[in-house]
């Protein structure tokens, strides 16, 4: 990926955004999580992980033709986070030793929905069936959480 046009973008959807973070690019994370982003909540900062992203287009789409899309879509949603006021008290809920697994796990995707729902009307632009599969593609692993902690508490 061209650093100068993923610099162009970040300015671009930073801007848009109206938010006051900082963007850093780095090629993997180093606890070695096959993530495209991370917001910090306390730093105020996302890190792009341009390695993991263009491994994740070539596995979802074939190629690396789309892949700055791609990386607009998974800023937008790290950006989602930044903006998301509800994202420090859920957070905080996820600590609290009396939700169920099912609770915990709702937070948690209700957490990544809201970022989601955020990166959505950044970018209406966006190409729509690439972004719901790669939404579809994010949500996946939680719903599946939640359903199966609801499917262990049906049976407890």
């Amino acid at each position: 990926m061209n650093t100068i046009h993923l610099n162009e973008i970040i300015r671009e959807l930073v801007g848009r955004s109206g938010l006051g973070v900082q963007v850093r690019l780095r090629t993997r994370s180093r606890d070695g999580r096959l993530i495209g982003g991370k917001y910090g909540m306390v730093s105020k900062r996302i890190t792009m992980y341009t390695g993991v992203i263009e491994e994740q287009c070539m596995q979802m789409f074939g190629s690396l033709d789309r892949v700055e899309e791609y990386f607009t879509i998974v800023l937008a949603h790290e950006l989602g986070h930044a903006a998301d006021l509800e994202l420090p008290a859920l957070s905080e809920s996820l600590e609290d030793m009396n939700l169920t697994e099912e609770q915990r796990m709702r937070v948690a995707l209700q957490i990544e929905e809201n970022a989601w729902n955020y990166a959505l009307e950044l970018i209406p632009e966006a190409d729509l069936p690439m972004m719901s599969a790669i939404i579809d593609e994010s949500l996946y692993a939680y719903r599946l959480q939640v359903e199966e902690a609801g499917a262990e508490a049906g049976i407890a």
